[in-house]
């Protein structure tokens, strides 16, 4: 497999997500009490699903790294409107850091087949991978770094992620859902697909 060199409408395409994440990320941020545990409910993981179904694996996965460190070099694109280096030591970094995996993952399960079944899968898979490790970061981070609430164990920090389960499993259906509906109608003659095929083929 030879690696293109990515285009113009590559990095337009990437910087879109981007932008998306920075808003998904604070979508909720005039409602202050969608913060579970310390846990802002966000729209950041449909947005990296959404990015490895329509960008791919590595321009998924690289759209959402830029994410990432544009928020930890100062620009305010988190949750609750942070950033910052200091937010490596955050309890909820571990997700932020996931999604870079989750395009990739994402974008690798449907690049080996594209059909309804396999983005529901990949989309499922992602979010999974993203509760596991974000959850397993932010425990980690309270028993060793950060000041953990009074009481806190490993079964309240899965407790805490209660709440946003069943809405991040809907949106991640949503997301596969349309995935393959750009895939097959808004992308099917675009030269962004025929350039991106070409990348995996």
């Amino acid at each position: 497999m030879v690696k293109r060199k990515w285009t113009a409408l590559d990095i337009t395409m990437g910087s879109l997500f981007v932008a998306m994440m920075a808003v998904g990320a604070n979508i909720t941020s005039i409602a202050p009490f969608m913060v579970i545990g310390g846990v802002p409910i966000t729209l950041q993981t449909f947005f990296a699903i959404l990015a490895g179904l329509v960008l791919g694996s590595r321009l998924g996965a690289f759209s959402m790294l830029v994410y990432m460190l544009l928020g930890l070099a100062g620009t305010p694109i988190f949750a609750q409107f942070k950033g910052g280096a200091g937010m490596l030591m955050g309890p909820t970094f571990g997700f932020i850091i996931s999604y870079i995996a989750v395009a990739y993952i994402v974008g690798k399960m449907v690049e080996m087949k594209r059909t309804l079944p396999m983005y529901i899968a990949a989309a499922l898979t992602g979010m999974a991978f993203n509760y596991i490790f974000g959850t397993n970061w932010m425990y980690a981070a309270y028993v060793l770094w950060f000041d953990a609430p009074e009481g806190f164990t490993y079964t309240m920090a899965w407790g805490w992620m209660v709440f946003p389960l069943p809405k991040d499993i809907a949106l991640s259906v949503v997301a596969a859902f349309l995935g393959l509906r750009l895939e097959r109608s808004v992308l099917a003659n675009s030269q962004f697909r025929r350039e991106r095929r070409k990348s995996v083929a």
